[in-house]
């Protein structure tokens, strides 16, 4: 088996406070899963819309301790191991280490298993804990039982700023965390890896300063339109043209996380990205740009 997908994020706020987020079942109800049940040592479910195969719950808790949760999750007929473990960085400052056994990049791009999702679910999960601790606005929950995919973000930038970020290589690289080559003109190249990855998106439609839209192929169109209100500006973004019946949520979830970052890379001063290190089974890093 392929070692395990790793995330760590830094949280603003002291270990006692995480992890109150993390097993309040009433917490988990706002920032994680449309329901969740608690109660350690014995019990630890989510499900829902929200969670992938979430009709009901199919979490098995194998430890829990101040620090550590570890919990057995039946997907697809596996079950996986998910663990989340707390380390203390001074007094106000977590970092989170999640770890999750039987996720292969190859199934998150055929999506030929549910488990494919799970690195951007995570993402997405814990972005919107970084959100929930720091009092800020979630980002909009995948639901794996719609087709409809898009949502809406404020951002205290002007539409401008926004626009910059979003169209500019280096500022798109910076905020979501990967290189990105974009050439902002329709029929240019949006190319995730950098123009040397070997695979560019094509950009099919585009008016400066207000939307773009580009075309990932299977998966379908990525829409983003922007509108300035007060100084503040509504990104409002939307994912068509894809199959119905297999719904990109892992490509979905992935692109709503990046957003996380996007707000924090305008609103907060000498920004730094919460994301410490990403280790995925079966993906190349990408070369030095």
């Amino acid at each position: 088996m392929s070692e395990p997908l790793k995330i760590q994020a830094r949280l603003s706020a002291p270990v006692g406070r995480v992890r109150q987020a993390l097993t309040d079942p009433a917490e988990l109800r706002l920032w994680l899963a449309e329901h969740a049940e608690v109660e350690l040592p014995q019990r630890y479910e989510f499900w829902g819309r929200y969670t992938p195969e979430g009709d009901a719950p199919h979490q098995r808790l194998l430890h829990a301790d101040d620090d550590t949760l570890r919990f057995g999750w039946l997907l697809d007929g596996v079950e996986t191991t998910t663990e989340l473990q707390l380390t203390a960085e001074g007094t106000d400052s977590t970092v989170l280490t999640l770890t999750q056994s039987h996720f292969d990049f190859a199934e998150a791009m055929s999506g030929s298993s549910i488990r494919g999702v799970l690195q951007t679910y995570w993402a997405l999960s814990i972005a919107n804990l970084a959100a929930h601790l720091e009092g800020k606005p979630l980002l909009p929950r995948t639901d794996f039982t719609s087709a409809d995919l898009r949502g809406e973000l404020i951002i205290a930038a002007p539409a401008d700023k926004v626009w910059e970020s979003l169209t500019d290589s280096e500022q798109a690289s910076a905020w979501f965390g990967y290189p990105i080559g974009i050439e902002p003109w329709v029929g240019g190249r949006y190319a995730m890896g950098g123009f040397e990855s070997g695979y560019a998106a094509k950009i099919v439609d585009l008016e400066p300063g207000r939307r773009m839209s580009i075309d990932w192929g299977p998966v379908g169109v990525s829409s983003w339109e922007l509108a300035e209100s007060g100084g503040k500006t509504t990104l409002t973004f939307v994912q068509s043209g894809f199959d119905e019946a297999n719904p990109p949520y892992g490509a979905w979830s992935g692109s709503v996380a990046g957003l996380f970052e996007l707000r924090r890379f305008h609103e907060v001063p000498n920004w730094q990205p919460i994301w410490l290190s990403e280790e995925i089974p079966g993906l190349e890093p990408a070369p030095a740009s």
